[in-house]
């Protein structure tokens, strides 16, 4: 004899109900995987569409899936200089400053210039200059003849080599 799970605190069913009553469950939209299927994955650049799959296939999908597939060149271009505006405005509010608790104004500019320089804690001398050279090549204002922004991102890969040497 096996007890009914409607007994009891806290309730699992209502009064009389049976065990046997159906569970629905998501499972993994990827072709021949009878996986349940917990993970999201965009069907659509924006759009709030999702496929649900399994863990496996979510990375596979994701690895392969590209955000700016069907756009030509220049909207993807104007589509990551609009997103890189939109974080900016979040670093220069301050608002994860609890990240940096307990450091000096000088640790958190020198976290800064590593980030700026696309380089970790322990970086050495020559690791920072290669990045110094290679970022200033790309961002040169004579290279990028046209861009507003360059001469900005020019004098942050300048400033962050000052801080770093």
């Amino acid at each position: 004899m096996t007890r009914s799970k409607s007994w009891g605190f806290p309730r699992w069913g209502g009064y009389g109900a049976t065990d046997t009553e159906a569970v629905t469950v998501r499972m993994c939209e990827w072709e021949d995987c009878d996986v349940k299927g917990d993970y999201p994955a965009p069907k659509f650049r924006d759009s709030n569409d999702r496929y649900w799959f399994c863990q496996e296939h979510a990375g596979e999908y994701n690895r392969n899936w590209n955000y700016f597939d069907g756009m030509s060149k220049e909207d993807a271009e104007k589509t990551k200089r609009k997103e890189e505006n939109f974080a900016r405005g979040f670093r220069e509010a301050n608002t994860w400053e609890y990240v940096d608790a307990g450091l000096t104004k000088e640790e958190r500019e020198r976290r800064t210039a590593l980030e700026v320089l696309n380089l970790t804690e322990g970086a050495t001398e020559a690791q920072i200059k290669e990045s110094f050279r290679t970022l200033a090549k790309k961002h040169h204002p004579d290279t990028n003849l046209g861009d507003a922004r360059a001469e900005e991102r020019f004098k942050s890969v300048c400033t962050a080599y000052e801080i770093l040497k």
